[in-house]
């Protein structure tokens, strides 16, 4: 197996690791029997374990920041962008990403050294989301950057809370409400400009 090969292959047995087994199951030897590699080619190529999971945690992130900015361009209202937000909420559920992101998220919060790795992977989230919400109606509530921190806050919260409970039906029935909002925010937009 070539180098660029044999790192997609561990980052995908770590990817698949944090979904199906958690952090707390995330060894060397789960990791490089999902991966078909040896274990001591993590060390090689990623220095630890936890190096290979924050590269599953980037996978991730590279793959959704590609979906999310795909459907954000596509938009052309808040109603649109709300169902963008869906969208992706349902297919991060569907496809594990949550999990891989849940599971990294409760690692950092027992392991102090974690923490700024993890937090420093959630800031560009930050400002995907306020650039999403600049020249929305949503943005006569309150700076872009603020509003932001909201979003990501209450978005992951959701994420949670779906893997937790294992009911993403509360989250949709939020989603069904914002939806309502946006299109009054919309509307209300639309009888400014005229």
């Amino acid at each position: 197996m070539a180098t660029a090969e044999t790192r997609d292959a561990l980052v995908a047995g770590a990817m698949a690791t944090l979904r199906e087994k958690g952090h707390a199951h995330a060894s060397a030897r789960e990791i490089a029997g999902r991966a078909g590699c040896n274990q001591a080619l993590i060390f090689y190529h990623f220095g630890s374990v936890e190096r290979l999971l924050l590269a599953a945690l980037d996978r991730v992130a590279e793959l959704r920041r590609e979906r999310y900015q795909a459907l954000v361009d596509e938009s052309r209202n808040l109603k649109e962008l709300v169902a963008a937000a869906r969208t992706v909420f349902e297919e991060d559920l569907e496809l594990g990403h949550t999990a891989v992101l849940v599971e990294m998220i409760a690692a950092a919060q027992a392991n102090a050294a974690l923490r700024p790795e993890v937090a420093e992977r959630l800031r560009p989230w930050r400002g995907f989301a306020a650039d999403a919400l600049r020249g929305t109606p949503a943005a006569r509530l309150g700076p872009p950057e603020e509003l932001a921190h909201g979003v990501v806050a209450m978005y992951l919260g959701l994420e949670l809370l779906a893997v937790l409970d294992d009911d993403p039906a509360p989250a949709a029935a939020l989603f069904e409400r914002a939806d309502s909002l946006a299109t009054l925010l919309d509307l209300f937009s639309l009888r400014r400009r005229s």
